[in-house]
């Protein structure tokens, strides 16, 4: 059975306060966007015991096959059910360190793929739980609907309106070959609420965006990575309605009211993805 991981973007991405475990408190709107991963496992014959082999191509990861969140989201399941052994087949289309979410959307679709092929009938509330432990923006992908997410990224509420967002939009991704840890993304993070909530600003037209809706990790990263402005300025130049970073980076998408062109000739050497949504 072949399933095929989403990623995502965030729009507006407030640090509101830290908390006393360390971690913060966010508010962001996370939204599907089609770069997917292709995810495709196979039963083995092997009644000794319940086993998970991940083979990868694609996309370089930053992690051995047998630490992915696949694997981990395997091992999981098996806890509670008879799982029969199984080979992994994992295509890397979603740029890593990327703020898209790939490694979580990978976690969470494969959850679904052993819930369907396997009939274990878990429910959706119970397929977020377990998405939920692997990572704080991971049971956003059970469902992968737009949403308002606060807390650590892990807690949802259904945005107040029922209009898709980005639908007929265009939009542009960018990701250069500049890696930022969370610790380095974190660094220089001042934590503050908002004069305009990010739940408040997506309802107003997308126009308004670029004077309502921020990133506050682009506060701390811009400084460091010059080229990450350059490329949020570039997307501007050429017809974006609105550009931000996505996550803590490095990837930077545009929203445009008609497709861009000449994408990879003006990002020469960096991962470039346009869709229509």
């Amino acid at each position: 059975m072949i399933t095929y991981p989403c990623c995502k973007i965030n729009l507006g991405l407030n640090v509101v306060s830290k908390r006393e475990d360390g971690y913060h408190n966010l508010e962001t709107v996370f939204y599907p966007i089609p770069l997917c991963d292709v995810l495709e496992i196979k039963e083995v014959d092997n009644a000794s015991h319940s086993l998970c082999t991940l083979q990868m191509e694609g996309n370089e990861l930053d992690c051995n096959a047998q630490d992915n969140l696949i694997v981990k989201a395997y091992n999981l399941i098996a806890k509670d059910y008879k799982l029969p052994s199984v080979k992994v087949s994992l295509e890397k289309r979603i740029p890593s360190q990327a703020g898209l979410g790939g490694g979580s959307s990978d976690a969470a679709f494969m959850i679904k793929l052993l819930n369907a092929q396997f009939n274990l009938n878990i429910s959706i509330a119970q397929m977020e739980d377990y998405a939920a432990r692997l990572g704080a923006d991971c049971a956003f992908f059970i469902q992968g609907k737009q949403t308002f997410a606060t807390g650590i990224g892990n807690i949802f509420t259904p945005l107040n309106t029922d209009k898709d967002l980005l639908k007929g939009c265009y939009i542009a991704i960018v990701k250069p070959d500049i890696p930022i840890p969370t610790s380095e993304a974190f660094r220089n993070i001042k934590p503050q609420h908002p004069a305009i909530s990010c739940e408040k600003a997506i309802l107003e037209p997308i126009e308004d965006w670029k004077n309502m809706l921020s990133n506050d990790f682009e506060n701390s990263i811009f400084g460091l990575h010059p080229e990450l402005p350059a490329i949020k300025n570039k997307l501007y130049e050429l017809g974006a309605t609105y550009a931000q970073m996505s996550g803590s980076g490095s990837s930077v998408f545009g929203i445009f009211k008609n497709e861009p062109e000449n994408l990879k000739q003006c990002f020469d050497g960096a991962f470039t993805f346009t869709a229509k949504l």
